[in-house]
């Protein structure tokens, strides 16, 4: 199934029903009167955030989604029916945006969350609704209320607990491979990965969800390369994993360049913990070992790990480093969350 994370489309509510215009007619009853019923509603439009979908794929071939109108309303003051509504079914993680793509209307994080997103329109009444003292036989009726419409953006980003981030080939898919069930495509050239890729990672009996994307490349906040599209994925992680190509002539200007764009993107990227690591180094000698990390070193302000996929060195090492960044992220998350404000003492 083809991976798509972004999707414009257009909705539509329903209008409501007309009214009716009716009199009684039954034989024995001398004076008649009135008796249009109102119109229906029109249809609603829904957004539902559903289990088992991980991609936007339905919205490319069906793009224009329109709920039904409501029923005319009939003589003997029978009220039309409402119009169907329409349920856009959408996968967890999905932004609803404004036309501009700049706006949020809802992010759907967990299955079951339910959105109305346009409200259908009222129906009319009928003339039966105009009956007064003074108007015993009124002949008129009203329309139903148009419903509302607009184009709106859908955009996916992936629910992961932490994200792989580098510069293309350094490692990123074969690092998830080694850790999880996930078989992204590796290849040896740069950008085999053009979709996100998720894995869901277990060591000691703890288990969390490892995104990867695309590689960076400078400029991609310009759109150069496959450009920063694919970094809104790990917008929701917790925490990073960089990994830098020990194989490179600097390997600090690489992370510096990775680092860049990060902070181009913007969205809090930059102030996401982030473990740091040399990949590939079993390509290396002992001496070579060292001088790559302590080139790196001393871009990031931190201690890199050694890392090599394909051998497992550090491999378990780097799981556990997540893990403990993870859980320090969520304690610090669980403290912030206001205090629900206590109800004032009544006698």
């Amino acid at each position: 199934m083809k991976f798509l994370d972004q999707a414009k489309i257009y909705v539509r509510s329903g209008d409501g029903g007309a009214g009716a215009v009716s009199f009684r007619r039954e034989k024995y009853i001398e004076y008649g009167g009135p008796d249009g019923g109102d119109g229906g509603r029109g249809g609603d439009v829904y957004v539902e955030c559903v289990d088992g979908l991980n991609t936007l794929i339905d919205f490319r071939y069906h793009q224009h989604y329109k709920a039904k109108t409501g029923t005319h309303g009939m003589g003997r003051n029978r009220t039309g029916a409402k119009g169907a509504d329409v349920v856009l079914r959408v996968p967890v993680g999905t932004e609803i945006l404004e036309d501009d793509n700049e706006t949020v209307l809802a992010d759907l994080t967990e299955v079951g969350q339910k959105v109305l997103l346009l409200k259908g329109g009222n129906g009319g009444f009928g003339n039966a609704h105009f009956k007064s003292s003074t108007n015993q036989a009124p002949r008129h009726a009203n329309p139903g209320l148009p419903g509302e419409e607009k184009w709106i953006w859908l955009r996916l980003k992936l629910i992961a607990d932490a994200g792989l981030v580098g510069l293309p080939n350094a490692g990123k898919s074969t690092f998830l491979a080694a850790v999880s069930a996930a078989r992204p495509k590796i290849a040896d050239y740069p950008f085999t990965t053009l979709h996100p890729n998720l894995g869901v990672v277990e060591i000691d009996g703890r288990g969390f969800v490892l995104a990867d994307i695309p590689g960076l490349i400078e400029g991609a906040h310009e759109g150069v390369g496959l450009g920063d599209r694919f970094l809104g994925h790990v917008e929701r992680t917790r925490a990073l994993l960089h990994l830098v190509d020990a194989t490179q002539e600097d390997p600090g200007e690489a992370y510096r360049v990775v680092r860049g764009e990060l902070a181009a993107y913007g969205h809090g990227l930059t102030d996401k913990p982030e473990i740091v690591a040399l990949s590939k180094v079993d390509a290396l000698s002992d001496d070579l070992r060292a001088e790559k990390a302590e080139n790196l070193e001393a871009a990031c302000g931190q201690k890199p790990v050694l890392l090599s996929s394909a051998s497992g060195e550090n491999v378990d090492l780097i799981q556990r480093m997540l893990i403990r960044a993870i859980d320090a992220e969520r304690a610090e998350e669980a403290n912030t969350v206001p205090a629900a404000p206590e109800e004032p003492w009544q006698p």
